[in-house]
């Protein structure tokens, strides 16, 4: 898991704004091979997939936070698809 701050544009940074981030190892879907990205900050959760960087599910995050959220996915594809590939399911499993 990766924790990073995404700016709501709130004047004062609170842990309201700290978003943990999760990722699946990738998954073969129609052909393709996608990931899931999920954004918890206790309180609220959004489920993305990438490389549509788009959200699929949203439980309490506004329109603007959601959005904000599938232009992280975008701007950091690259990074979010190497940590994906890096998860053994195997290994994750015997933990």
């Amino acid at each position: 898991m990766e924790d990073f701050a995404i700016d709501f544009g709130k004047k004062s940074k609170s842990s309201e704004d700290k978003l943990d981030m999760s990722v699946s190892a990738l998954c073969p879907k129609n052909g393709e091979k996608v990931a899931y990205v999920t954004f918890s900050d206790g309180k609220r959760l959004a489920e993305g997939e990438i490389p549509a960087c788009r959200i699929l599910s949203n439980n309490g995050f506004t329109e603007g936070e959601v959005s904000k959220l599938e232009e992280f996915m975008k701007r950091n594809l690259d990074m979010i698809k190497t940590m994906a590939s890096a998860i053994n399911p195997i290994k994750a499993m015997m933990k």
